[in-house]
Protein backbone atom coordinates (compact mmCIF):
# COMPACT_ATOMS: atom_id res chain seq x y z
CA UNK A 1 0.00 0.00 0.00
CA UNK A 2 1.25 3.37 -0.57
CA UNK A 3 2.57 5.70 2.32
CA UNK A 4 0.26 8.63 0.87
CA UNK A 5 -2.47 9.02 -1.13
CA UNK A 6 -4.73 12.28 -2.47
CA UNK A 7 -8.49 11.92 -2.56
CA UNK A 8 -9.62 14.32 -5.66
CA UNK A 9 -13.39 13.95 -4.39
CA UNK A 10 -12.48 16.20 -0.95
CA UNK A 11 -9.13 17.43 -1.93
CA UNK A 12 -7.87 15.84 1.19
CA UNK A 13 -4.06 13.69 1.02
CA UNK A 14 -3.93 11.36 3.94
CA UNK A 15 -0.54 9.13 4.91
CA UNK A 16 -1.04 5.62 6.02
CA UNK A 17 -0.46 4.72 9.80
CA UNK A 18 -0.84 1.10 10.26
CA UNK A 19 -3.83 -0.17 8.46
CA UNK A 20 -5.69 3.47 8.20
CA UNK A 21 -5.02 5.96 6.27
CA UNK A 22 -5.61 9.37 8.03
CA UNK A 23 -5.96 12.69 6.81
CA UNK A 24 -2.94 15.33 7.19
CA UNK A 25 -4.39 17.78 9.08
CA UNK A 26 -2.36 20.75 9.76
CA UNK A 27 -3.20 23.15 13.02
CA UNK A 28 -3.04 26.56 12.29
CA UNK A 29 -2.11 28.79 15.62
CA UNK A 30 -2.43 31.54 13.38
CA UNK A 31 -4.60 34.12 14.82
CA UNK A 32 -7.04 35.49 12.87
CA UNK A 33 -8.62 39.42 13.15
CA UNK A 34 -12.26 38.89 14.05
CA UNK A 35 -14.72 38.90 11.64
CA UNK A 36 -17.29 41.48 10.76
CA UNK A 37 -21.47 41.23 11.43
CA UNK A 38 -21.78 39.41 8.02
CA UNK A 39 -18.68 36.95 7.66
CA UNK A 40 -20.18 35.71 11.72
CA UNK A 41 -23.70 35.38 10.22
CA UNK A 42 -21.87 33.58 7.02
CA UNK A 43 -20.29 31.51 9.54
CA UNK A 44 -23.42 30.50 11.28
CA UNK A 45 -25.51 29.52 8.25
CA UNK A 46 -22.49 27.17 6.57
CA UNK A 47 -22.57 25.25 10.23
CA UNK A 48 -26.22 25.36 10.57
CA UNK A 49 -27.33 24.57 6.95
CA UNK A 50 -24.22 23.23 5.05
CA UNK A 51 -22.40 21.26 7.59
CA UNK A 52 -20.44 19.19 4.73
CA UNK A 53 -18.65 22.85 3.28
CA UNK A 54 -18.61 24.26 6.39
CA UNK A 55 -16.60 21.21 7.36
CA UNK A 56 -14.29 20.89 4.20
CA UNK A 57 -13.88 24.59 4.26
CA UNK A 58 -12.67 24.18 7.94
CA UNK A 59 -10.57 21.42 7.20
CA UNK A 60 -8.47 23.22 4.13
CA UNK A 61 -7.86 26.51 5.60
CA UNK A 62 -9.93 28.23 3.54
CA UNK A 63 -13.26 29.03 5.91
CA UNK A 64 -11.29 32.36 7.26
CA UNK A 65 -10.67 34.20 4.11
CA UNK A 66 -14.19 32.32 2.73
CA UNK A 67 -15.74 34.47 5.59
CA UNK A 68 -13.81 37.78 5.20
CA UNK A 69 -14.25 37.65 1.57
CA UNK A 70 -18.11 37.59 2.17
CA UNK A 71 -18.00 39.82 5.16
CA UNK A 72 -15.77 42.95 2.91
CA UNK A 73 -18.19 42.05 0.18
CA UNK A 74 -21.32 42.82 2.10
CA UNK A 75 -20.03 45.68 3.98
CA UNK A 76 -19.14 47.36 0.56
CA UNK A 77 -22.57 46.81 -0.93
CA UNK A 78 -24.89 47.71 2.31
CA UNK A 79 -22.83 51.34 2.21
CA UNK A 80 -22.97 51.62 -1.30
CA UNK A 81 -26.73 50.75 -1.73
CA UNK A 82 -27.16 53.16 1.68
CA UNK A 83 -25.29 56.35 -0.13
CA UNK A 84 -27.15 55.75 -3.60
CA UNK A 85 -30.51 55.59 -2.04
CA UNK A 86 -29.88 58.59 -0.18
CA UNK A 87 -28.59 60.51 -2.98
CA UNK A 88 -31.81 59.60 -4.94
CA UNK A 89 -34.23 60.66 -2.54
CA UNK A 90 -32.01 63.61 -2.06
CA UNK A 91 -30.66 63.07 1.89
CA UNK A 92 -28.08 65.18 2.18
CA UNK A 93 -26.22 66.86 5.29
CA UNK A 94 -28.42 70.01 5.37
CA UNK A 95 -31.04 67.85 5.91
CA UNK A 96 -28.57 66.63 8.81
CA UNK A 97 -28.29 69.93 10.10
CA UNK A 98 -31.99 71.62 9.77
CA UNK A 99 -33.60 68.04 10.26
CA UNK A 100 -31.98 65.42 12.43
CA UNK A 101 -34.46 63.25 13.25
CA UNK A 102 -35.71 62.93 9.47
CA UNK A 103 -32.23 62.01 8.62
CA UNK A 104 -31.68 59.66 11.14
CA UNK A 105 -35.21 57.90 10.50
CA UNK A 106 -34.37 57.64 6.78
CA UNK A 107 -30.60 56.89 7.08
CA UNK A 108 -31.82 54.00 9.33
CA UNK A 109 -34.74 52.97 7.18
CA UNK A 110 -31.67 52.65 4.08
CA UNK A 111 -29.39 50.98 6.46
CA UNK A 112 -32.35 47.86 7.04
CA UNK A 113 -33.62 47.98 3.55
CA UNK A 114 -29.91 47.47 2.51
CA UNK A 115 -29.16 45.12 5.13
CA UNK A 116 -32.11 43.16 3.92
CA UNK A 117 -30.70 43.09 0.56
CA UNK A 118 -27.16 42.05 1.08
CA UNK A 119 -27.69 39.19 3.71
CA UNK A 120 -30.85 37.62 1.57
CA UNK A 121 -28.61 37.89 -1.84
CA UNK A 122 -24.79 37.30 -0.28
CA UNK A 123 -24.95 36.26 3.24
CA UNK A 124 -27.38 33.16 2.79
Amino acid sequence: MKKHIYDEQNGLHYTLHGDVYLPDLVYSNHEYPPLGKYGRMRKTYLQEHHKLLYSRMLMDGSLWQHLREIDEQAQSTVDTIIASMAEVDGVTEELKVTDPMRWVGLMNNYRHCAEELVIREIVY
